[in-house]
């Protein structure tokens, strides 16, 4: 065998190898408590996905209310608690993250976060506005630069100190300050 061909070998072995390492590493792939909240999803499950897609993408069963075409939510039957997805059109449309303390946005803005650490996070990217049942609370609402991103947003809710929970998604369900209701 001349070195282009042992090259030529190594290098298929190689790409063999990579491509059976990424399909494991996908096929492990679930939504746990260290997923992170982005603002077109969580961990592998992605605003704009059927229920069907995004329970296979979070290996766990979603369960909760009926399906309508209206609006919806369903959850992980497991793990993580305390998170939820709605579902509008038959897809999925917003993140909603209370009372888990364990899951972060990309940057690590979490429940429980002063207000001043989330504008710190987000420099020049939080609009501030007034809570709608909490006196004194807030509604701090990351608005992406990117162009691409300009349909989507990460609303942190807050008691005028802190965050009590936080939700992602496209607009304008994630704006919805009553979810479903």
């Amino acid at each position: 065998m001349n070195s282009k061909a042992k090259l030529l070998t190594l290098a298929c072995l190689t790409l063999a190898v990579s491509s059976l390492t990424v399909s494991t590493v996908i096929a492990k792939a679930k939504l746990t408590n260290q997923a992170k909240l982005f603002i077109n999803g969580i961990g592998t499950v992605r605003v704009g996905m059927t229920v069907s897609q995004a329970t296979k993408a979070a290996g766990t069963k979603l369960v909760g209310d009926p399906p309508n075409n209206n609006c919806y939510y369903v959850k992980p039957q497991n793990e993580p608690k305390n998170v939820s997805f709605m579902v509008t059109k038959g897809r999925i449309s917003r993140v909603d993250v209370r009372q888990n303390t364990q899951i972060t946005t990309l940057k690590g803005a979490k429940i429980g976060d002063t207000e001043a650490q989330i504008k710190s996070l987000y420099p020049e990217q939080i609009q501030v506005t007034p809570h709608k049942y909490v006196q004194s609370g807030h509604y701090l609402t990351f608005i992406p630069k990117d162009r691409a991103d300009q349909n989507y947003r990460v609303v942190f809710e807050t008691d005028g100190k802190r965050v009590t929970e936080f939700r992602s998604g496209k607009l304008p369900e994630v704006e919805y300050v009553e979810g479903c209701s």
